[in-house]
């Protein structure tokens, strides 16, 4: 009884043998296949090295450096623009921690955008690797650029580009204890006969793995550097597994982040004022970050009428081949203020409106006035009866 148990058994040297058997596998076949299209990647854009210069009145101890991944597709590009300007607004703000910007674009080639957003192309995944699911290139993203970017930053955010900045973002982070924004679609304890393919017995309870994704997360680089190569392994094995891919769906690479951080003994503190994701949260006065990534659908009273399309909209996905227009309406009186956020920035909304309005160095048309791109970089203005219009803000 006792010998067949123990041939059972399968020895704790061997898992690690395995699992870094199968590491070493994927992690060379990717970095072969990187290296052998075009040499390494340069960073291209403006800002050199992806920063704007010394900062002051911020200690440097705790400065970030604010990672966008991002594809060459027009909808990643106008997300991306958006993003970077308040990324901008913010950044000397007090309060503002944050450093340094890189766009680590995944598409393995320059785009239109270089000169405009410090940026360094990466390869994308080999062909038919991420099995349509373009967001499983970004753990491979991050460590390509963890190994060829030079980063002054001992911090990192780990930002999309669907992320407004409303306030100067402080460093979240605790030492080495990372800071992340949990969701509540994210439940290992619910997950775990899934999740124990990817996080053994030995490694403790799931509820050890945090219920997050990789952004917005802020992290330490050094931790940043361990964790990415086996978040990218992870990821592929998920989306390998059948079973696994099925029930996580979208959010799998989300998983997989977690599951890596977990492996590595790494735990998040938990801030849910990190972010608001309107139309489900209602306020933005206590977050740092809106993202948009749920549509908002409302009637001219204000009332959501979420899974129907409704009088007045913005949904990002309407936008997947042009940026949104000038010429949106303004949010119906009644909607959430996360919706309708309030000067000094105007509507979320407006903000991803007429930005990208005229040409996309040259200037934008708001009614009578115009807004200097470079200047303002976004026109807001009042609703009135329902068919509000854009004006300059003076």
């Amino acid at each position: 009884m006792s010998g067949r148990k123990n041939a059972g058994r399968t020895s704790p040297w061997l898992l690690i043998l395995i699992s870094a058997g199968c590491f070493f596998g994927t992690y060379n076949f990717l970095t072969m296949h990187g290296r052998g299209r075009d040499g390494p990647r340069k960073l291209l854009g403006g800002g050199g090295r992806g920063s704007y210069g010394s900062r002051s009145g911020s200690d440097p101890a705790k400065r970030f450096h604010v990672a966008l991944t991002a594809t060459d597709a027009l909808y990643s590009q106008w997300q991306s623009r958006i993003m970077h300007y308040w990324y901008k607004e913010m950044r000397d703000r007090p309060g503002s921690d944050m450093g340094g910007f890189t766009r680590i674009l995944h598409s393995g080639k320059p785009d239109g955008l270089m000169d405009e957003i410090p940026t360094m192309v990466v390869d994308p995944l080999p062909e038919g690797k991420d099995k349509g699911y373009i967001v499983l290139n970004r753990p491979w993203a991050f460590v390509q650029w963890l190994q060829r970017a030079k980063i002054d930053e001992d911090y990192i955010l780990m930002a999309e580009p669907d992320h407004v900045f409303v306030k100067p973002l402080p460093n979240l982070a605790h030492g080495d204890e990372p800071a992340a924004f949990p969701f509540f679609y994210i439940k290992p304890t619910e997950n775990e006969k899934i999740l124990r393919k990817f996080f053994p017995e030995e490694k403790g309870p799931v509820s050890k793995i945090d219920p997050i994704g990789n952004s917005p997360v802020i992290i330490t680089k050094a931790q940043l550097e361990k964790i990415a190569p086996t978040w990218m392994n992870v990821s592929l094995k998920m989306k390998e597994d059948q079973y696994t891919d099925k029930a996580f769906g979208w959010v799998l690479e989300m998983y997989a982040y977690a599951v890596a951080s977990a492996l590595h003994g790494v735990h998040h503190s938990l801030r849910k004022d990190f972010m608001t994701q309107p139309p489900w949260d209602l306020k933005t006065d206590n977050t740092f970050i809106i993202h948009y990534t749920y549509g908002c659908d409302y009637t001219m009273k204000g009332q959501l009428t979420y899974g129907k399309i409704g009088e007045w909209r913005f949904d990002k996905r309407s936008y997947l081949e042009s940026p949104p227009p000038r010429n949106l309406s303004l949010p119906p009186p009644g909607v959430p203020e996360s919706v309708a956020r309030p000067r000094p920035f105007g509507s979320w909304v407006l903000n991803v409106g007429l930005r990208f309005a005229g040409d996309r160095k040259g200037a934008m048309r708001c009614g009578k006035g115009c807004c200097s791109e470079v200047e303002l970089g976004v026109c807001g203005g009042s609703f009135g009866g329902g068919g509000g219009r854009w004006r300059c803000i003076e």
